[in-house]
């Protein structure tokens, strides 16, 4: 061995040092069922501070070490209390305008007191930050988490103190084995951009719950419910007042299931009704309001409670002009409003999971949804790690919404190549999703084969709806090819045109033939929706997109950072003459 090297310095050395900070992984397997309980909110005031040289994992920051062995004073680099301030839930990229396009880590931390009540157990929830995410308390490193858009938990018990110091490292970077990938058509928000709460239960506590509506007569209502915590033996409850149902279920090893007899009033967009369920065991108690619906494919249609359905939509981006991904409540429901007076009854939400916030609005306000992970573009479908993180984003997102009357159609992708890696990974994904939740339609947003004009794609025998992007009159100019796609496509299951479109700059007006004007559009539009109309395997649409939104790879004089395919503005205040044609077209 060579001579020992003794002025060695670690952090500054060892770029392994996220090795330490990779496990235990958090996971759908962390999560609980948490809607309809007590939550303490952490949002609010935040220390912040950007992190591009990850100096806090390097050199452990969270472990706060002020002093040496010998009891002296060390410099630091860090000053947790006297960094600048910053409101969570928020995207740092519009916080300042120093960090717009800012892509790497970022520190949050503040301290919480906490006074032990009746319960035994406490856990952390974040309900989303982008994409990396590791939690430390007390200094203590809790977990990792990998995906920007689900909700995940971590249980803080055994770490809690009457004063605790909490921190978050978010990190945004975008990688080629991350789902999404490095390249995407939307704007990379980072930070802790949902609510951070902290859930308080007892020793055994409902872990999950799932309510959905049975029989084929829609007259019985199927309850599973997954206990956790010392006693997995017992009685679970459930009670649903108006429909006059007060029911036991034994739960054995930790599970419990029961159909129970009940003809509960269906929920439909144009009747949204909801009951009041509550479910309890040895005093955990977890109150929703939840609605009873059926969805099926029979020949080729779409059957909502029996009845043959088109799905009259637009897709959406989660993001608002000011907020960008962190949407206030009443921004969700502006879009929603906005979309009904469209006359949709249906919302396609691109290309990630949007906030639980969403589908329990639309369960409200009567809208569908579609709701997917975002599988986009050129994923890495060769890397096991990619797969798994895909599959656990999808996880995350049907557990969280599984009980939503209001999302119908889950979706594993979209725009992908049609390659052998592809096919794999996503067929993986749709039996997954079958897997989880047999109750819905699953799909993906395929491309047509272009040179045989038809839609195929081996994908398509996996799916049960087919979903088509297809820009014909934008970025192929001939509407011929269209018609020649859909003469030549006779799918057995339906279709949904899942985008379509061209692009305006809002209140730009000029020839039907000039690009970027609402005249170019909205001819686009007139004779999209001309055609669309009469095709009878198509069952659904939803145009790209409701509002125009950020994308950095839109950059010429018109688009200046946005993607202006919106048929508003960015803001929401004006509407493009495409409006009115889709308006129209859904009413008639």
């Amino acid at each position: 061995m060579g001579e020992e090297i003794k002025n060695y310095t670690e952090n500054i050395h060892n770029e392994e040092y996220k090795k330490d900070f990779c496990s235990p992984v958090l996971t759908a397997a962390n999560m609980f069922y948490d809607k309809g309980r007590e939550k303490e909110s952490l949002n609010g005031c935040w220390n912040f501070q950007i992190d591009p040289y990850d100096t806090f994992l390097r050199s452990r920051w969270y472990q706060e070490i002020e002093e040496d062995e010998k009891g002296r004073k060390l410099p630091l680099d860090y000053d947790f209390e006297h960094w600048e301030k910053t409101t969570v839930p928020s995207c740092w990229n519009l916080v300042d305008d120093r960090y717009l396009y800012y892509e790497g880590a970022a520190i949050y931390t503040r301290k919480f007191e906490y006074s032990k009540q009746r319960e035994n157990r406490v856990f952390l929830k974040i309900g989303a930050a982008n994409y990396e995410t590791r939690i430390f308390l007390n200094r203590s490193f809790l977990g990792y988490h990998r995906g920007g858009s689900t909700p995940f938990y971590v249980e803080i018990t055994e770490h809690l103190e009457k004063e605790n110091r909490l921190i978050i490292l978010v990190d945004n970077k975008r990688r080629p084995e991350f789902v999404p990938m490095s390249n995407t058509d939307w704007f990379n928000y980072g930070g802790l951009y949902r609510d951070v709460e902290l859930i308080r239960t007892l020793d055994s506590y409902l872990k999950d719950i799932t309510v959905q509506l049975s029989g084929d007569n829609y007259d019985a209502i199927k309850i599973k419910v997954e206990v956790d915590g010392l006693h997995k033996n017992g009685m679970a409850e459930i009670d649903i007042p108006e429909l006059g149902l007060g029911e036991d279920i034994r739960v054995k090893d930790g599970l419990g299931e029961s159909i129970i007899k009940a003809c509960p009033e269906l929920w439909t967009p144009g009747n949204p009704r909801l009951y009041e369920v509550n479910i309890s065991y040895r005093g955990d108690q977890v109150r929703e309001k939840l609605g009873f619906r059926d969805i099926r494919i029979k020949d080729g249609d779409i059957y909502l409670n029996g009845e043959k359905i088109f799905f009259r939509g637009v897709a959406c981006h989660e993001e608002s002009f000011e907020n960008g991904r962190a949407l206030i409540e009443e921004e969700i429901r502006e879009n929603f409003r906005l979309a009904r007076e469209m006359n949709c009854n249906f919302l396609r939400l691109a290309h990630y999971p949007h906030t639980g916030k969403a589908a329990r609005i639309a369960d409200e306000m009567g809208l569908m949804l579609w709701e997917e992970i975002p599988v986009y573009w050129a994923i890495d479908f060769s890397n096991p790690e990619t797969i798994q993180d895909a599959e656990n984003q999808l996880k995350e997102l049907i557990k969280r919404d599984k009980n939503r009357a209001s999302v119908l159609i889950w979706s594993v992708g979209n725009e992908n190549p049609d390659t052998d890696e592809r096919l794999a990974f996503m067929k993986r994904l749709a039996l997954k999703t079958r897997e989880l939740d047999p109750t819905r339609p699953v799909s993906a947003a395929c491309l047509v084969n272009h040179v045989e004009r038809k839609i195929e794609d081996r994908l398509t025998e996996y799916l049960d709806i087919i979903g088509i992007n297809e820009y014909y009159g934008w970025y192929d100019p001939e509407f011929d090819s269209l018609i020649e796609i859909i003469e030549n496509s006779k799918p057995d299951k339906p279709v949904f045109i899942t985008e379509f479109g061209a692009a305006a700059l809002a209140g730009h007006r000029g020839a039907v033939n000039e690009l970027f004007t609402e005249d170019n559009q909205q001819q686009v539009y007139r004779k999209q929706v001309e055609l669309l109309g009469e095709i009878p395997y198509i069952k659904g649409l939803s145009p790209w997109i409701l509002y125009d939104f950020r994308c950095p790879r839109r950059t010429n004089r018109f688009q200046r950072g946005y993607n202006l395919k919106g048929l508003l503005s960015r803001d929401k205040k004006h509407k493009k003459l495409s409006f009115y044609i889709m308006k129209e077209f859904y009413k008639n």
